[in-house]
């Protein structure tokens, strides 16, 4: 199955998850770890557009058309959508977090 290229879309809450992670990223780590990190978080985020089928589905928001996946980045899980025409990227979590705070992903509008 071929892939076709879709546009990334982040929702206001995943926007402020990645404030939340690089601002916590500076005060435990310095500056320098925590440029870096969001950069390539961000950086895996964006080449979604182009590999958004590489990435599992989401085993806390099952579909048949598996269309919700997750994206794992060191401790963080960046849960997505895929629709016909773009890719939603809903939030970014700590691996940590509750099963709970997974499954209300699925209730982001972008």
């Amino acid at each position: 199955m071929e892939s076709q290229i879709l546009e990334v879309v982040v929702s206001d809450m995943a926007l402020t998850r990645l404030e939340q992670i690089y601002e916590y990223g500076i005060e435990t780590f310095a500056y320098t770890a925590a440029t870096v990190f969001i950069e390539e978080l961000i950086l895996l985020i964006e080449q979604l557009s182009i590999n958004h089928l590489s990435h599992p589905e989401c085993r806390y928001l099952a579909t048949k058309s598996k269309m919700y996946r997750n994206l794992i980045y060191g401790s963080y899980i960046v849960i997505y959508r895929i629709s016909p025409k773009r890719v939603e990227v809903l939030n970014v979590l700590h691996n940590s977090r509750s099963i709970s705070n997974i499954k209300t992903s699925r209730k982001i509008k972008i």
